[in-house]
């Protein structure tokens, strides 16, 4: 008898190891176990900017379509790095399926990211791009990114302005957050089309670090330091909506701004002539393939290692 009553349990036992184990018994902290849907936080830099409000909504199309579990976090503001490194942190003890993220920084979400890699969860890029260099050296690889070409994009909305100005000009820049890649991209192209023009000097360049508020005051520094200016290229939107601000309570209403991400309120600016130009990025699909891709990543299938969507400039001619 009792050697009948051990057989049992080793048996017993043997069933426990190889097949109620592994199958996650008494351990539901995995999200999309079999039966469950997939889990995939978009992590984004802010809501404070209606850009990400737009990626939202096309990722949460994609969570729609796709039938999994969409996590939206973002930090409090644009320059929230540290916000974005502990949302990170708590999606690994969740331990979800994917993470979908716009990095505030290129450089500082690299090693918490392959912490999350090293976890077991798939990793998604967009908007703004991760450092490859370090990424590389640290192994986060295999990383699909998807965004626009921000050089590009940055060059037709200066070029525009520069054909509404009569040489000699002054030109100015609005910088984002210089640790970001697609800030210096932006930067890069802008001064791609100042310097084409051998009649456009380059006053300035100052960082507004993306906000509305601090651009209103470096443009007033700028102005105060370089009276000149009739050409302005902002890196985003929120910038060229707080220089405005200025510009227009100051009297300045020459001066002749471009913007980036075709905001609603950057449309209307436009509409009125206080805004140029802006250049849409599609914010919303960017959200969505993002979702898509993790959740191709999570299926076990291959996704292109570069997406990137086509840029449009809009100005007064082109309103939509």
């Amino acid at each position: 008898m009792k050697t009948k009553c051990a057989l049992f349990y080793a048996v017993l036992a043997c069933f426990f190891v190889l097949v109620i184990i592994p199958r996650g018994f008494g351990d539901d902290s995995k999200s999309g176990s079999q039966g469950d849907p997939k889990t995939v936080s978009l992590i984004m830099k802010t809501l404070t900017n209606p850009f990400f409000i737009e990626m939202e909504k096309g990722a949460r199309r994609a969570e729609k379509e796709l039938g999994i579990r969409l996590l939206v976090k973002t930090g409090a503001k644009e320059t929230s790095i540290d916000q974005q490194i502990g949302i990170v942190e708590d999606m690994i003890r969740q331990r979800i399926d994917a993470i979908v993220i716009a990095p505030g920084s290129s450089t500082d979400l690299v090693p918490v990211l392959k912490k999350a890699q090293s976890a077991g969860i798939w990793i998604v890029n967009i908007d703004n791009r991760l450092d490859p260099n370090l990424s590389a050296k640290m192994g986060l690889v295999d990383v699909p990114f998807i965004s626009v070409d921000n050089i590009q994009g940055a060059y037709l909305a200066a070029k525009n302005i520069i054909q509404k100005v009569q040489p000699p000009a002054y030109a100015a820049i609005l910088e984002g957050i210089r640790a970001a890649t697609n800030a210096a991209h932006r930067k890069q192209g802008a001064l791609k089309a100042f310097q084409e023009n051998p009649g456009i000097q380059i006053a300035a360049m100052e960082t507004a670090n993306w906000k509305i508020d601090e651009a209103f005051t470096v443009t007033s520094k700028i102005f105060t330091e370089h009276p000149n200016v009739n050409l302005l290229f902002c890196a985003n939107d929120m910038m060229a909506l707080g220089a405005i601000q200025y510009l227009q309570g100051a009297g300045k209403t020459h001066v002749q701004v471009a913007g980036f991400d075709a905001l609603p309120e950057a449309i209307t600016a436009i509409r009125d002539g206080k805004l140029q130009a802006t250049v849409d990025q599609n914010a919303g699909q960017q959200g969505y393939l993002g979702v898509k891709y993790a959740v191709d990543l999570i299926q076990g299938k291959k996704t292109p290692l570069e997406t990137f969507i086509d840029v449009n400039l809009i100005t007064r001619e082109n309103l939509p």
